[in-house]
């Protein structure tokens, strides 16, 4: 039986770096625009002691696939 290779998903990455003082409605309302409109997902959240974020957020890279 043929075997099947199975292609990992790839992505790519968007760093933001929230302000301290960003409040926590501020920093929802801007990660849900970049998922609706950008199609981002979170990847990684920092909360730094100075009360700054981190922020990695990725998306799939969908690659076409040439059928001739």
């Amino acid at each position: 039986m043929p075997s099947k290779t199975v292609r990992q998903p790839e992505y790519e990455y968007q760093s933001l770096r929230l302000p301290r003082g960003t409040t926590r409605n501020a920093a929802r309302r801007l990660l849900t625009e970049h998922a609706e409109y950008g199609h981002w997902e979170l990847d990684r959240l920092r909360l730094f002691p100075d009360g700054s974020r981190s922020v990695v957020l990725r998306r799939r890279i969908i690659r076409q696939v040439r059928a001739w």
